[in-house]
């Protein structure tokens, strides 16, 4: 992992992956460039940092759009995350087990949305976010105005080849995958089941059954994005967003 500070090598590591990251997000101000509403997905395991990233383009885009392109709206982040189905629903169909898993989220209602947006009218659309702390979906938490040039989504499956998450291709213009490193991700990941309430065991326990699980469709997907955002980038990103 990099460092933030102490050695010059650790300095000169974060300085390089500041400069990909630079390089990413003229990469993404790219997309709009013939005027058009386009879409970037940001794809990953469980923990590796899909969320991170796309938080830090949001932040960094919002204030520096484009040429023609005002300030602030012109650039949206739509996680897939808000169409995980209800703790309830998940209850009634036997899939609480599986929670994370691709047929635990509307993947159809997913894709309309995106299918929505991307007949770019001139309405507000209103899209579901996913409350971590009460672990359920929480609707038209997300305002996307007609300013909105960009949609930055990001979450697990934009790539599995599954009839109910294959039309996303269709509508996203790039797709990036973050790699990471697994023991880095393994702890993430137990560390956040732990924050919303999770004993140790019980995380460690999430993390290596349905978490794995899920991990292993989705590395199958990799070979299919435009760009793999390397180990180094993503960890400086986490490292830098731990700092915050």
């Amino acid at each position: 992992m990099c460092g933030t500070g102490g050695s010059s090598e650790g300095r000169l590591h974060t300085q390089d992956a500041e400069l990909e990251i630079a390089n990413l997000m003229e990469r993404a101000r790219r997309l709009v460039e013939d005027g058009r509403r386009a879409f970037l997905g940001i794809v990953g395991l469980p923990g590796s940092g899909k969320s991170t990233l796309a938080e830090r383009l949001l932040a960094e885009l919002s204030g520096t759009p484009p040429e023609g392109h005002e300030a602030g709206e012109w650039v949206a982040h739509l996680p897939m995350d808000g169409f995980h189905l209800a703790t309830a629903e998940l209850a009634r169909l036997g899939l609480s087990s599986r929670r994370g898993a691709p047929d635990t989220f509307d993947a159809a209602g997913y894709v309309a949305l995106l299918r929505r947006l991307a007949a770019d009218t001139a309405e507000v659309v209103y899209a579901p976010s996913f409350e971590r702390s009460r672990g359920e979906p929480l609707a038209g938490r997300i305002a996307v105005t007609p300013a909105a040039r960009l949609i930055i989504t990001e979450g697990n499956y934009l790539l599995v080849d599954d009839p109910a998450w294959l039309p996303l291709r269709t509508v996203l213009d790039e797709v990036w995958f973050c790699a990471t490193d697994d023991q880095r991700r393994r702890r993430q990941l137990i560390a956040r089941h732990v924050a919303f309430g999770k004993t140790e065991a019980a995380a460690e326990a999430w993390a290596d059954g349905v978490d794995q699980a899920n991990c292993a469709i989705i590395s199958r997907t990799s070979h299919l994005a435009d760009l793999v955002v390397s180990e180094d980038v993503m960890s400086s990103l986490l490292l830098i967003a731990a700092d915050a």
